[in-house]
């Protein structure tokens, strides 16, 4: 990996971090991230994955946000165009994305939303219940924001 490399997906991390500290919804903050330092990605982007926050409609039973952010900046780069839908797979696309889960499941035990509350946490939280939500976001404290920092440092050294 170039220094260039190096440099950007430190930065990276630093505006993830940031961005889900202050404002949440972690696949919006990776995808915001990845935008500022490497480009790839547009805003229409950003805007459809707010309800990707939470494992999917906050319901903690889908892929971490941050794991679907970072498929989504992948596949920014690496899918299958609109135009190409009747030209294959695009495979390598999904040996990128693989890489990451893989990589995200080794490092923080699991890919859903519940899995990464529990093990943050040592339970799930309801977070349509407004004091869940809140217990879930005292408890998390950092862990989230650092996952969601996490994700986007690789997928920039990914992409």
């Amino acid at each position: 990996m170039t220094d260039d490399k190096t440099r950007l997906a430190a930065q990276a991390y630093d505006k993830a971090l940031t961005y889900e500290l202050d404002y949440g919804c972690c696949p919006q903050c990776v995808l915001a991230a990845v935008q500022e330092t490497v480009g790839v990605i547009d805003d229409s982007v950003i805007k459809a994955s707010h309800g990707l926050s939470g494992g999917g409609a906050l319901s903690g039973q889908g892929a971490c946000g941050a794991l679907t952010g970072g498929l989504l900046a992948l596949s920014a780069r690496r899918g299958r165009d609109r135009d190409k839908l009747d030209k294959g797979r695009f495979i390598n696309n999904f040996k990128k994305g693989q890489e990451l889960v893989d990589r995200f499941k080794s490092e923080f035990g699991g890919v859903t939303c519940q899995e990464l509350q529990q093990r943050f946490t040592g339970r799930t939280y309801d977070m349509w219940q407004a004091e869940e939500y809140k217990a879930f976001d005292q408890a998390r404290g950092q862990q989230c924001a650092r996952a969601t920092a996490t994700v986007t440092k690789w997928v920039v050294e990914m992409l």
